[in-house]
């Protein structure tokens, strides 16, 4: 099933040509896209990308550009199934993502989808994503809003539950497999949102580049008749639209400075 997004670029992504890049029709079109374009901005280098999460879903498409991946993640037994059935890592290593190995200004891209919204000390977490990060580099992330209703929902209604329509969605996500890989727990901690992201960004010098809002999960659950609809809509009610029901998820391309003596990790 294809991922839709919708929003406006905080300011237009542009190729190597300069030419402007249109927004994407499916996220994961998006990032393999940006991808590519920082690729060729950089024909020089040896191109290194880090799969944060890579016990779930899959990687980017970087077409016939030499790269080497390294993925990361949780240590649980379904996400390490997955990964060690991944044909497109050269390495990975699983466990606490406060220490496993990764080198500073290693990566030029570190591809973070459906991750940070699932982790404890989430910030330390992103943290080390950007320490990692060369200047001038990618982080790519796609998260699940805690600021929404779907994300009230995702932390508050009983585990039976939450199991059950992760269930559902794990089936949509694209490279999950034949048997589907559910996500560890939610934890949903502040900076797992649109302004929590924000925020971070500001802080530490970063620049969001593009910006977008998606409702997959809303949609695959059935937002306009289904049960999972129904209890967005009262949640949003309740919290006087404090809580969105017309997102769940968030898109960011974000970019390391180049300048040195920019304020960043």
């Amino acid at each position: 099933m294809a991922s839709s997004v919708k929003g406006v670029p905080r300011r237009p992504a542009e190729d190597h040509d300069g030419e402007s890049l249109p927004p994407p029709e499916e996220v994961g079109g998006l990032f393999s896209a940006r991808a590519r374009a920082y690729a060729r901005e950089k024909p020089l280098v040896d191109l290194h990308v880090l799969e944060a999460g890579c016990g779930w879903g899959r990687g980017l498409d970087l077409g016939a550009r030499e790269h080497q991946t390294t993925g990361v993640d949780l240590d649980a037994p379904a996400l390490r199934a997955h990964t060690r059935e991944r044909g497109d890592l050269d390495a990975w290593h699983l466990g606490d993502l406060r220490t496993v190995p990764m080198p500073p200004r290693a990566y030029d891209v570190v591809h973070a989808p459906f991750l940070i919204e699932r982790v404890p000390h989430a910030e330390l977490v992103l943290d080390r994503f950007v320490a990692g990060l060369r200047p001038g580099g990618l982080l790519l992330v796609r998260l699940r809003d805690r600021d929404t209703a779907f994300g009230f929902l995702d932390r508050r209604l009983p585990r039976w539950m939450r199991e059950s329509m992760w269930r559902g969605l794990a089936k949509l996500e694209p490279g999950a497999g034949r048997a589907p890989v559910p996500p560890p727990p939610a934890v949903y901690e502040r900076v797992a949102s649109r302004q929590g992201m924000r925020w971070y960004c500001v802080m530490r010098g970063l620049v969001i580049a593009e910006e977008y809002t998606s409702r997959d999960a809303l949609d695959a659950l059935g937002a306009g008749t289904g049960l999972v609809g129904a209890l967005c809509r009262l949640v949003s009610a309740l919290s006087r639209r404090r809580l969105t029901s017309e997102h769940s998820e968030v898109t960011l391309v974000i970019r390391k400075p180049e300048n040195r003596f920019a304020r960043v990790i």
